[in-house]
């Protein structure tokens, strides 16, 4: 278009009655809808009589409707009632006001532990029990109760949780503690300072700073009062100088005895007892030996202001065969047996928890019974039987459905079983994934029940495609026990007459899934045409 011919629209604009007001007029644009009309000026009375246009009156086409613009995704699931109340009540994690059929174990806890309420250092303590029964959770009760008193009756009392699963060294379990107690030690420093500093501003307005007297009610940590303002100020250099000398103990760098002596130090700051709960303990014998456990049960004979106990809570019944005889002798100076629980034990544990986890009449009347049941097969697992109940709850979210089901604790079931298999098969050894792949080859290529000499031949052609290292047949058939024992495979050992005896392999785990697993490993992902290695099982 030439500027002639704008300039002519213009002027016919113009000439029409109205002015060429709107730039995009200018250019040639059209706002007009098909009858000639402007929507936006007949949107509303209100814009013709003002001359102005309201924008709140113009309704564009895809808002049309607000409620459908604005479903999403989650819209629909939002609209099932919802069955729970508070979920993280099924939690492991979670620590109930009341435990059933733990009465006898937490009483015997307290029983050894109340002496640190006298300023007494309580007995080493060794908790046993399988996986589920309650050891964990009785102990942090205990522990929660056994700190509220001591504030009752204001006695400097405090328990320290370490999860050796997680912290399973000597270094870190040390510089966990360490700078746990760098972190009260800062706290009380500062509490002091505050009303130490609060009382010196009081004595400077004073007419005679001679002699400061400290209010009782504040905690200064000293008699309660103090000779002159020097000797208030120099108190309060003393704790300032005691915040600086506090040092943060990393979690890499420092040699062992240094990050010893900074828990040491924090530790024997001020007058308390300490209670040091070591869950899964035999993880960290396992994994740094008993170092640890020999520092801290032997501390009390170097400490001058605080006493240290130790409670140690673990599945394994037999890890303190493996301990130091002086190790051994001290810590176990009290042993808690928790035995697993029955199936009506867990009902009861279930219903409890159920009350406060769901809504009223979400769940049907044989779910509990039916976890109990499953749980109590898996050894007394309440934990199994808590997972259950809440996986059972969320799948009957999903399904939008107002009650938990049978059919729901059968699908929760069969879910938890899948997903403990694939964390099993995660964890694995690098020879025992490759062990497991072979069989899953072979199980996928239709050989059944397959011998360990088939499984040691693809192994051993997965080994050299990713350059690991051979095993011998012999440590192969052990992997596969293990693999056995731990339910993956089902080995079976059958006679061949004259021929000898040999094992029969199977799967017992979902095949797709198991391979899935497997092939998120960088190393066995590598293999990129397993299928030779089927054909050539038979060779030598």
């Amino acid at each position: 278009m030439t500027d002639d011919d704008t300039a002519d629209r213009a002027e016919d604009a113009a000439g029409s009655g109205g002015e060429a007001d709107d730039p995009a007029d200018a250019e040639g644009v059209s706002y007009l809808d098909t009858d000639g009309t402007d929507p936006a000026r007949t949107a509303g009375a209100g814009a013709l009589d003002d001359g102005d246009i309201d924008l709140d009156d113009i309704v564009l086409d895809e808002a049309s409707d607000p409620d459908e613009a604005s479903r999403g995704l989650f819209d629909d699931l939002l609209e099932g009632k919802p069955i729970f109340e508070d979920k993280e009540v099924l939690r492991p994690s979670y620590t109930p006001h009341k435990l059933p059929h733990r009465e006898e174990q937490i009483n015997n806890m307290a029983t050894i532990l109340v002496t640190a309420l006298r300023g007494d250092t309580p007995s080493n303590i060794l908790i046993y029990g399988k996986t589920g029964t309650g050891k964990t959770a009785s102990a942090k009760f205990v522990s929660e109760e056994l700190e509220t008193t001591s504030q009752k009756y204001e006695v400097p009392c405090e328990v320290e949780y370490i999860n050796c699963e997680v912290t399973d060294t000597q270094y870190r379990v040390l510089a966990q503690l360490a700078n746990k107690f760098i972190e009260k030690n800062e706290a009380v420093i500062d509490r002091k300072l505050s009303a130490l500093r609060t009382l010196h501003e009081t004595a400077a307005d004073s007419t005679d700073p001679d002699t400061v007297v400290a209010d009782p009610d504040i905690d200064t940590g000293r008699e309660g009062s103090f000779e002159s303002v020097a000797a208030l100020e120099e108190r309060i250099e003393e704790l300032e100088a005691d915040r600086e000398r506090f040092e943060p103990a990393p979690m890499t760098g420092w040699p062992t005895d240094r990050v010893y002596q900074t828990f040491f130090d924090a530790v024997d700051y001020h007058e308390r007892v300490v209670v040091i709960m070591l869950d899964e303990i035999d993880k960290l014998v396992e994994k740094s030996g008993d170092d640890t456990l020999y520092n801290l049960s032997r501390m009390n004979s170097e400490l001058e202001n605080s006493r240290v106990s130790i409670m140690g809570i673990s599945n394994d019944l037999k890890f303190t065969d493996f301990l130091d005889p002086r190790v051994k002798s001290s810590l176990g100076e009290e042993e808690i047996v928790f035995p697993p629980y029955d199936a009506t034990q867990l009902r009861d544990i279930l219903q409890q928890r159920s009350e406060v986890a769901f809504k009223p009449d979400s769940l049907d009347d044989d779910v509990i019974p039916l976890c109990a049941a499953f749980a109590a097969q898996e050894h007394g697992d309440a934990r199994r039987a808590l997972d259950l109940l809440r996986t059972a709850g969320e799948l009957a979210e999903r399904d939008q459905t107002d009650e938990v089901n049978e059919e729901h604790v059968r699908k929760a079931q069969e879910k938890i079983e899948l997903d403990r298999v694939v964390e099993v098969v995660r964890t694995l050894p690098t020879q025992s994934k490759l062990v497991l792949y072979a069989t899953i080859l072979l199980e996928k290529n239709g050989v059944h029940n397959t011998n360990t000499g088939e499984v040691f031949n693809i192994y051993k052609r997965l080994c050299e495609e990713i350059g690991a290292d051979v095993l011998t047949q012999r440590r192969v058939t052990d992997l596969i026990s293990e693999l056995d024992m731990l339910g993956i495979v089902n080995a079976v050992v059958v006679s061949k007459g004259r021929y000898g005896r040999t094992k029969e392999i199977s799967l017992s785990v979902p095949i797709e899934e198991t391979e899935a697993v497997l092939l998120s490993d960088s190393r066995i992902g590598e293999v990129e045409d397993a299928q030779p290695f089927v054909q050539a099982r038979f060779d030598n």
